[in-house]
């Protein structure tokens, strides 16, 4: 995501290549094995949100807080993480959450083989499945040692790559199978981050929906403050406070003395349940 995975211009060159609290629904069929489990009501936020590769200081987050954003997305874990998390722990989860943010659980898990670039972990149709439960079994465990708790969502990082690839793209779909399939089994909601010219396509686009994520985060940077007005999927596709879009990356601002680059979302999606 901006320079958090990948530079700007690479980042732009990949994806032309490539082509508040409320009880909400859970988006899509795919969320239909979550039914024989009692699940906590869901906790969604509408509105501006925000991430940046490494959490801000608790001090930066007080000094932005009642600003433009209410929500903010972190980095939970996964090996292709590409920031170091300092102030990232249960006690900054706890004081930020007591300011009023809303907190946005975002993994980056095994990355394409087809997808350009290096990885330190990266998914083959061989390991698809089994690197899809060890991930989201790590991400849950991060997520509860932040202080996340059941119920919360996840985010699946996948960023672009070629979906024309078929055993490549088969692959990425295997892996996110098993990896919500998992959070599920441990009573974490699906989330998925993606570009809509292809990760986010390649879920919004498979026919068969069985265990894919519930809540699609799409990567679309027009600008356009909204989950709606933009959409490129089907209308009836993740409806019931399961969008969220980033609009635009590296915005370097300055709030109350403290400077922060982030990239901008509007959301309409779960958050973390904390506290």
């Amino acid at each position: 995501m901006s320079s958090h995975r990948q530079s700007k211009k690479r980042r732009y060159i990949a994806w032309g290549v490539a082509g508040a609290a409320v009880v909400a629904g859970a988006g899509i069929a795919a969320q239909a094995s979550m039914a024989a489990t009692t699940w906590p009501a869901q906790k969604t936020y509408t509105g501006r949100a925000f991430d940046t590769c490494t959490a801000p200081s608790s001090a930066a987050m007080k000094a932005w807080h009642g600003g433009l954003y209410g929500a903010a997305a972190v980095y939970i874990g996964g090996k292709n993480r590409g920031c170091a998390q300092p102030n990232l722990t249960a006690s900054w989860v706890k004081s930020v959450s007591a300011m009023g943010w809303k907190l946005i659980p975002l993994y980056v898990g095994a990355q394409p083989s087809c997808q350009s670039g290096s990885n330190p972990e990266k998914m083959t149709a061989a390991n698809a499945a089994s690197l899809g439960t060890s991930d989201a079994t790590d991400a849950v465990a991060k997520a509860a040692a932040l202080g996340m708790k059941a119920g919360s969502p996840i985010y699946l990082d996948m960023e672009a790559y070629d979906t024309t690839n078929t055993a490549c793209n088969n692959a990425v779909l295997t892996y996110v199978r098993a990896f919500d399939k998992q959070l599920h089994a441990k009573t974490y909601r699906a989330g998925f981050y993606g570009f809509t010219s292809s990760s986010a396509k390649a879920i919004a686009n498979a026919k068969d929906k069985t265990d894919l994520p519930g809540n699609l985060w799409y990567a679309l940077w027009d600008k356009n403050n909204t989950t709606t007005a933009d959409w490129p999927f089907g209308a009836t596709q993740f409806t019931g406070h399961s969008r969220a879009h980033q609009y635009m990356v590296n915005s370097k601002e300055t709030r109350g003395g403290y400077t922060i680059t982030v990239d901008r979302d509007a959301w309409d999606a779960p958050v973390a349940i904390t506290g």
